[in-house]
């Protein structure tokens, strides 16, 4: 597991989270529940990390739906910052974008 997933964890156990202006246009678009996103971050994978993104260390996560259907979410720190988790954004991603499991990014 990633740093910036174990400090996103860690923070969100403390309710100390916020949803971005992105995230929340791209959950409804979606229709991706936020207590969904909320509530499986535990069981997330990590996909891809950035730790020296410019806004802020910040990783790419698999996680699932109510359903069980696949949601990538990208969460982060602030740069300069320890707190909060900031749910950046949140999408199902494309089969034919991805590998079948959805960790890999299809060439």
């Amino acid at each position: 597991m990633s740093d910036t997933l174990m400090q996103v964890l860690a923070l969100l156990e403390r309710n100390d989270v916020r949803i971005s202006d992105h995230g929340y246009d791209e959950l409804a678009a979606d229709d991706i529940y936020v207590n969904d996103i909320l509530n499986g971050a535990q069981k997330a994978v990590v996909v891809e990390e950035y730790p020296t993104y410019q806004k802020g260390p910040c990783v790419l996560a698999l996680q699932k739906d109510r359903n069980g259907n696949p949601v990538h979410v990208v969460w982060g720190i602030p740069r300069g910052a320890s707190r909060p988790a900031v749910l950046v954004t949140a999408y199902r991603p494309e089969s034919k974008a991805w590998t079948e499991d959805f960790l890999r990014r299809r060439l």
